[in-house]
């Protein structure tokens, strides 16, 4: 560009505060008066888990020989009070996602899929579906503020139950199922009448804080006998302190999910704009185990955006015990595939940005309760597409284990962990790459 002062700058075509999709959403609000709905998760560019790199053994480490050394990749959930702990032989779980929001055949699927690898699966809202638990080796049952579908009978099924408290996507806020989803056996389930709109609560009825969440835990154990591990999951925006409260209410597992997690459906604004990634919560929670003596006595399991075993060892090299998958495992039954797009063009979106899944017209047959759309979901060959994706996984993560030089996924640390951005570096507080620096090394 030329120095000469009559010569005017060139500036971007778009203002960079309003861009081209604010005006569109601007334009829209004021057409119709309502926010905008979706599923999925935060579109926007975040620090995650691509932003580290392991640092691989050489010299001055020894790495473990291919396929000849084992790397063990098992964990044990839920052994802090509960009679029969869980035992799973890879650390990557499903996350819940319920019967409403998925089809019938999307949940036998996740059931079948990761009783085949070894793993457990999770209810979601609205309770347990009969082919779900007799698919599921090991069930985890969602305790919801809505306590649509609860029943004490289905929580003694259950081999864990999950309290939620929040979700990633949304922490502080209600699920959403609209009324095209609330077929006859939803609302049957639900005690909702058909073809409304339901929201959940965002919060418990029944206690406001760590007191009351430590008598409802003690209440779950009572009517489990003790025997089933209880999780306690939030979304990841105070990290340290929810922990900590989580741990001293007597939860045996912790679960923490970052705004990079999707869901079936919420505002947009909370997607966006509510929560922190799971980058930044990871190492505040770890530390607050450390604190209280707890780390590897109460499990962590980390959730959002986890896509490969690299993330997944990753996670587990910051402190995690486990990790959750939600939409990867949607993808991995068959969601968002190409071969589907002239139908996702139909629907005004394409293979791999579809993320309507409230309006329940998935061309996939998961995200839906038309019965014309569901029985598209072959429920054997999806499960089996699943547990290929996760026994991918769990070798993908053994892969970096054994570079490392460990013999067990979880003997993977921050040390053997760098960061390629300042960002990255201050959230999971590890060295910058080539330098011993951590930014805004201190307390957290």
């Amino acid at each position: 560009m030329s120095d000469h002062p009559h010569t005017p700058r060139t500036l971007p075509r778009f203002s960079a505060t309003f861009d081209p999709n604010t005006l569109s959403e601007i334009r829209r609000a004021a057409q119709t008066g309502i926010y905008d709905i979706r599923g999925a998760g935060t579109k926007r560019k975040l620090p995650h888990f691509d932003d580290l790199l392991f640092l691989g053994a050489s010299i001055s480490r020894y790495p473990l020989e291919g396929y000849r050394e084992k790397c063990g990749t098992d964990v044990i959930l839920g052994s802090r009070f509960a009679k029969k702990p869980i035992h799973l032989k890879t650390p990557v779980t499903i996350a819940g996602m319920s019967f409403g929001a998925l089809s019938g055949r999307a949940k036998e699927a996740l059931g079948r899929g990761a009783s085949i690898a070894g793993t457990s699966t999770t209810t979601g809202d609205g309770g347990m579906t009969t082919e779900e638990r007799e698919q599921s080796k090991i069930l985890v049952y969602q305790y919801l503020p809505s306590r649509y579908g609860m029943n004490p009978d289905d929580l003694r099924k259950a081999d864990a139950i999950e309290v939620v408290i929040g979700q990633g996507a949304k922490p502080g806020g209600g699920g959403m199922l609209l009324g095209q989803k609330i077929s006859p056996r939803v609302a049957k389930m639900r005690c909702l009448p058909e073809g409304i709109d339901q929201r959940s609560a965002c919060r418990h009825p029944d206690w406001t804080g760590p007191d009351d969440l430590e008598i409802k835990i003690a209440e779950l154990r009572e009517i489990t006998d003790w025997e089933k591990p209880i999780y306690v999951k939030v979304g990841a925006t105070r990290p340290y302190y929810d922990t900590a409260l989580a741990v001293k209410s007597g939860a045996d597992v912790i679960v923490l999910d970052g705004m990079q997690g999707g869901t079936a459906a919420t505002q947009e604004v909370f997607i966006e704009h509510v929560g922190i990634p799971i980058l930044a919560a990871i190492r505040p929670a770890v530390q607050a185990l450390q604190d209280l003596n707890m780390h590897r006595k109460v499990q962590l399991i980390v959730s959002g955006g986890i896509r490969n075993g690299a993330d997944v060892a990753k996670a587990l090299a910051l402190g995690a015990d486990a990790v959750a998958i939600g939409t990867a495992a949607l993808v991995a039954l068959g969601d968002n595939d190409p071969r589907l797009e002239a139908e996702y063009q139909a629907l005004g979106t394409t293979a791999g940005a579809y993320d309507d899944w409230h309006e329940g017209r998935d061309p996939a047959g998961i995200t839906t309760q038309d019965p014309a759309l569901a029985e598209r979901l072959d429920p054997v060959l999806a499960g089996r597409r699943l547990a290929n994706y996760l026994a991918v996984m769990t070798m993908e993560a053994q892969v970096i284990a054994r570079a490392c030089g460990k013999s067990h996924l979880h003997n993977l640390e921050p040390e053997d962990l760098v960061a390629l951005t300042m960002e990255a570096a201050a959230m999971a507080r590890v060295p910058l790459a080539g330098t011993n620096w951590i930014p805004g090394q201190g307390s957290f």
